[in-house]
């Protein structure tokens, strides 16, 4: 039977994705504290959450997606694109594509020079090897004690190898590991997978501890508000069950809800630019001018090429009887295309000599579409998709009312700032020389999408315009540092209000050279370690006083 749900927890919890599984866990290793999981979505016994091709349908599936769009983007020609983001017992590690990547240690040596101590390269690379169970065991750069599984993939194609092989060919080196600080080079990904079955947060940091008499995880909460009271986090406001309550917070309330929740959960509390608050009518709590601001991603250019004599995916799922064998295969082996993660080789490039690392990243599938959700071509074809890692466009998320259900605005600004433009005709470019090299020859890459007609500088730069898609990794929005549009400090700690911390994706001040997931369990890891170093009681605010507090209006 599951505990009572109280009136004051220790430590409340908002978002079961990644980062708060992971600290549900590792909070409620005390038996001396209460701790509260939130989470707006439902479980997770969806079974194609854990078969890795359900991705497919697990987007755009409000049981397990918010089902969020982009507003029309001028960089993409006024096209809008969806933006998934999981509504779920996992959160997005339950529909994403399971690839298991840190980015480059230059990243998170940035992050510290920028003024956030504690946040290099040797700082966090103790707290990924703690969380990992790594298929190779324990090395100087991998762990193997931890809940955060990682395993080869279980494929084999001709033309992915072929690939590879081209990729050598023109100066990219083929290597084993990108996640020992500098992954340049072209390997197959490593996946958040056991033995061919999706491993998300919610199997590795709570499944063995749920039934922990001091730990309660709600599914079905949707949080309103976070609650101040004398200008520190008292309580939250959660609808539950069909009525409202306010949960109050003896120590912290630790949002997870990631690079859009975060913020626009602040935005509702009455946290964030004052002009947007002031507009909507919500009253200022607190100002905090970056909340919803320095929105970054990671834009991919999916390009097609034609094949012939080589088998793809698009040839196998074409038929009754190539449908019948992978479900065989997958039934007996837990292997073969319902296998797959949604990308299985991967490479890491430079667009120029002049990037001092690695600023593209390839994922590279035996297959094509239109887009997601649609029908696989009729014709034999492979996808190599590539976006610039480190983007210098910035957009933003903001709510458009205090509505919980109201979808928030989402403008990532693609491609607003002309050096991503030059950056995305030369990834175009790169990908053209490594099939037109020779091990790929023999299967007579033919280019599909965007086409041979673009070839001079602006006709490159309309065809990312084009082609551009998201590759869903939104990051930045509650930005970490000092400064005007900070938002938390170096600890984690939301600037001017005690008793807030943010851990997700949010707090990223720069995304990361690669899959933004398992640097998010590494930013939990290190939020647990930060708030269990630093854990003393708090004077308590009881529920009466925090409904007391001024309302957000």
């Amino acid at each position: 039977m599951a505990p009572l749900l109280l009136d004051s927890y220790d430590y409340v919890i908002v978002g079961a994705g990644p980062a708060g599984c992971l600290l549900a866990n590792r909070l409620s290793a005390d038996p001396g504290v209460r701790v509260l999981l939130l989470e707006a979505g439902g479980s997770d016994w969806h079974p194609w959450i854990h078969v890795p091709v359900g991705y497919l349908y697990c987007i755009g599936n409000p049981r397990t997606d918010w089902c969020y769009d982009t507003v029309a983007e001028p960089g993409l020609n006024g096209r809008a694109l969806r933006y998934p983001r999981g509504r779920v017992l996992g959160g997005s590690s339950s529909i994403n594509g399971m690839i298991y990547m840190r980015g480059q240690a230059a990243d998170y040596d940035a992050w510290a020079a920028a003024g956030n101590p504690g946040w290099a390269w040797k700082d966090v690379l103790p707290l990924f090897k703690r969380t990992e169970h790594h298929f190779a065991g324990e090395s100087v750069v991998h762990g193997a004690a931890g809940e955060w599984r990682v395993e080869r993939q279980r494929l084999s194609w001709d033309l992915l190898e072929a690939f590879r092989q081209a990729a050598a060919q023109s100066g990219i080196p083929s290597v084993e590991d990108f996640n020992g600080g500098d992954n340049e080079g072209c390997s197959y990904f490593q996946v958040n997978q056991r033995r061919g079955v999706r491993w998300n947060a919610s199997k590795a940091f709570l499944r063995g501890i749920r039934q922990r008499p001091n730990l309660r995880v709600l599914t079905g909460a949707e949080v309103q508000r976070v609650v101040l009271a004398d200008g520190r986090a008292s309580a939250v406001q959660v609808r539950w069950q069909g009525t409202e309550r306010q949960i109050a917070t003896q120590r912290e309330i630790i949002l997870c809800a990631g690079a859009i929740g975060t913020p626009t959960l602040l935005q509702r509390s009455g946290i964030g630019p004052r002009a947007l608050l002031q507009r909507l009518g919500i009253g200022v709590q607190h100002e905090l001018a970056g909340v919803g601001g320095n929105l970054q991603d990671h834009l991919q250019l999916r390009l097609v090429y034609r094949v012939s004599g080589v088998k793809t995916l698009n040839q196998v799922a074409g038929s009754l009887w190539g449908k019948l064998g992978m479900g065989l295969e997958y039934l007996f082996n837990r292997s073969g295309p319902l296998a797959m993660a949604p990308s299985q080789l991967g490479a890491f490039a430079r667009s120029s000599s002049e990037q001092p690392t690695p600023n593209l990243q390839y994922h590279v599938q035996p297959l094509s579409l239109e887009r997601f959700g649609e029908p696989l071509h009729g014709f034999p074809a492979f996808t190599a998709s590539v976006c610039n890692l480190r983007p210098h466009s910035r957009g933003r998320v903001e709510i458009r009312s205090l509505g919980v259900n109201d979808t928030p605005l989402i403008q990532p600004n693609y491609l607003s700032d002309e050096r991503d433009l030059d950056v995305a005709a030369d990834a175009i470019r790169l990908t053209r020389r490594i099939v037109a090299a020779p091990a790929l020859s023999a299967y007579r890459p033919e280019e599909y999408k965007p086409g041979p007609d673009y070839q001079e500088a602006e006709g490159l730069r309309e065809a990312a315009r084009d082609i551009g898609t998201t590759i869903f990794h939104p990051v930045g929005t509650c930005k970490m540092g000092s400064g005007a549009e900070a938002v938390v400090d170096a600890q984690l700690r939301v600037h001017g209000i005690p008793g807030l911390r943010i851990a997700d994706a949010s707090i990223m001040p720069r995304i990361v050279s690669g899959n933004t997931c398992s640097p998010v369990v590494m930013i939990a890891e290190k939020a647990a370690q930060l708030i269990l170093n630093g854990a003393a009681p708090v004077a308590v605010v009881s529920p009466v006083a925090a409904r007391e507090a001024e309302p957000v209006r």
